[in-house]
């Protein structure tokens, strides 16, 4: 039972399935990075200074009663809140993701793509079916026998 395990591990699609999802996690971490700490806070910036990692709604105050200063501060009270700033977050993250796996795909595609091959270009030769020499294609009498040929 051990060697079939060994063997379905090392198995050429488990092992890309593997590397593919450690690199897909990276990459997850490098997004998320990048929208939380990069793309984000301009956005905010540009709206008047809102941070979306903290904007919420109350749904059930908690002890001691709101307003609240960050999320963090909401939570910690035991306040019941809608996180629609994370979710924010979360949908920029996935939409850059998924743009990014859409650009990958679409490279492989060309890349595995066939090239248009071109129609087999028509014999500059052809041969006399009587004598059975070789003359031009479009010819319609054989130079060596004189036969009339048959139009094609």
């Amino acid at each position: 039972m051990l060697k079939d395990f060994r063997a379905f591990i090392m198995r050429g699609n488990v092992l890309d399935m593997a590397v593919g999802i450690v690199m897909g996690t990276a990459f997850g971490a490098i997004v998320k990075s990048f929208v939380s700490d990069v793309l984000m806070p301009p956005i905010g910036l540009l709206l008047g200074g809102v941070d979306f990692a903290n904007r919420f709604f109350v749904l059930k105050p908690g002890d001691p009663p709101p307003p609240y200063g960050s999320l963090e501060a909401a939570q910690a009270a035991g306040a019941v809140t809608l996180n629609y700033g994370v979710f924010l977050n979360t949908v920029v993250y996935f939409l850059i993701i998924a743009f990014a796996i859409f650009l990958l795909l679409r490279a492989v595609q060309r890349y595995q793509q066939p090239a248009a091959e071109e129609a087999p270009a028509e014999p500059a030769t052809k041969e006399c079916p009587y004598c059975l020499s070789t003359i031009p294609a479009g010819a319609t009498r054989c130079p060596y026998c004189t036969s009339e040929l048959p139009a094609v």
